[in-house]
């Protein structure tokens, strides 16, 4: 399948490929990495992965997300 992305800015495109340069890909190699991690992702909302993030984060109580929630919000 080909997807097409049009009126892409130019400083944009010249950033892609630095970054190909530097992960030495071509440009190509580089969008396909970048599009397949992105497709990887939960979608916002997906229970099933917020609960496997809550596991992984090893939270137990509503009190522990709440503080770390706190925490990265102030942090910005």
């Amino acid at each position: 399948m080909n997807l097409t992305i049009r009126n892409v800015p130019k400083d944009v495109v010249e950033r892609l490929r630095a970054r190909a340069a530097r992960n030495r890909r071509s440009l190509q190699e580089e969008l396909l990495g970048i599009i397949e991690t992105a497709a990887r992702e939960p979608a916002p909302g997906d229970l099933a992965a917020l609960h496997a993030d809550v596991r992984r984060l090893g939270l137990t109580r509503t009190s522990e997300a709440t503080a770390m929630i706190r925490a990265d919000r102030d942090s910005r």
